[in-house]
C-alpha cells in the first residue's frame, strides 16, 4: 500500500501539472472502487480550476474552491500524468480530463482506492476528520506521544499505526523508526520515558525524509507520475530484512506478527 511518502512523492511529482489548471470533465471506465465513484463526477468538476494539490495523511486533496476532490490510492493505486490520447489499461479506471490536453489517469489493480468531491469543509469529512497530527511538522514531537500513549498498554509499534495517534507513518517506516531509536515494537506504550519518545519522533521525522528524497519504496508496483519507481528499499535496516544480520551490530534480524501486520526488528540494538 502507498503510505505517506508514496503518497508525498507523487503529490510533488503533479502538483507544478495541475495547480491552475481546469478541469473539463472525467471518464469513469469503472466505477467500482472501494466506494462507487459518482456517475456524475464529470459533470461536477467541468469548469473547476484547481487552486492547490495538498496531502493529509495518505490522501490527496485537490482544492478546486467550490468543493474539494479527495483521492485515496488504496492497495494498489497509482497516477499519472498522461496525454489526453493515450490509450487506456486494464486497471485503468479513472481519468480526470485537464484543459491542456492531458489526463491525470487513476490506475488501481484492486480497486481499494477512492475519489470523492467534498463541497463542505474537506477539513470535517469523515475520512479526514479523526486524522492525527501530520508527522512532518512541528506539532508532532515526543511530547505529544507521550501525551497521548499514557495508560495505553498496546504496543508501540501498534500505537504508530494507528492514525489518530499520528497519520501516515505506515508498517514500513514504523519499523524503520523504531530501529533508528533503539526501541523494541513490543515495548508497552505507556511504559516509554518522554526522552525516549523525542528520540522516536526524530527519527520518524529522518526516515520520512529520507524515503521522500528517495523516491518512496517499490516493494510491489508503486510508480511516481512519471512511473518510475522508488528506491527507498534499497536503504532498509530491518524491514523485509528477516534473517539476515543487522547492518549496525550483526544480530540476526527477526520478524513477528502484532495487529495482522509484520514487524521486523534487531533484538539486540532495540529494547
Amino acid at each position: 500500500m502507498p503510505e505517506l511518502p508514496e503518497v508525498e512523492v507523487i503529490r510533488r511529482g503533479i502538483v507544478s501539472h495541475l495547480e491552475g489548471r481546469r478541469l473539463i470533465g472525467a471518464t469513469i471506465r469503472n466505477p467500482s472502487l472501494r466506494w462507487p465513484v459518482p456517475h456524475d463526477l464529470g459533470g461536477m468538476l467541468c469548469g473547476q480550476e484547481i487552486s492547490k494539490v495538498m496531502r493529509r495523511g495518505k490522501y490527496l486533496l485537490f482544492d478546486c474552491g467550490k468543493g474539494t476532490l479527495i483521492l485515496h490510492l488504496g492497495m494498489s493505486g497509482s497516477l499519472r500524468l498522461l496525454p489526453a490520447a493515450t490509450p487506456p489499461q486494464k486497471h485503468d479506471h479513472v481519468d480526470l480530463i485537464l484543459d491542456n490536453d492531458t489526463v491525470l489517469r487513476l490506475k488501481d489493480p484492486r480497486r481499494f482506492g477512492a475519489i470523492v468531491w467534498e463541497t463542505a469543509d474537506v477539513a470535517h469529512h469523515a475520512l479526514l476528520a479523526r486524522l492525527g497530527p501530520e508527522p512532518l511538522t512541528a506539532a508532532f514531537n515526543g511530547n505529544l506521544l507521550y501525551e497521548k500513549t499514557r495508560r495505553r498498554t498496546a504496543s508501540i509499534k501498534e500505537v504508530l499505526m494507528n492514525s489518530r495517534i499520528v497519520v501516515g507513518v505506515g508498517n514500513i517506516y514504523a519499523s524503520e523508526a523504531l530501529f533508528h531509536a533503539g526501541i523494541n515494537p513490543t515495548t508497552s506504550a505507556g511504559r516509554i520515558g518522554v526522552s525516549r519518545y523525542g528520540k522516536l519522533a526524530r527519527a520518524i521525522k529522518e526516515t520520512l525524509h529520507l524515503a521522500i528524497e528517495a523516491g518512496g519504496s517499490s516493494l510491489r508496483d508503486f510508480v511516481n507520475s512519471d512511473g518510475n519507481p522508488g528506491y527507498f528499499q534499497q536503504q532498509y535496516w530491518v524491514y523485509h530484512r528477516t534473517g539476515q544480520p543487522c547492518r549496525k551490530c550483526g544480530a540476526v534480524i527477526v520478524q513477528i506478527r502484532q495487529g495482522q501486520r509484520s514487524s521486523f526488528y534487531c533484538p539486540r540494538c532495540q529494547k
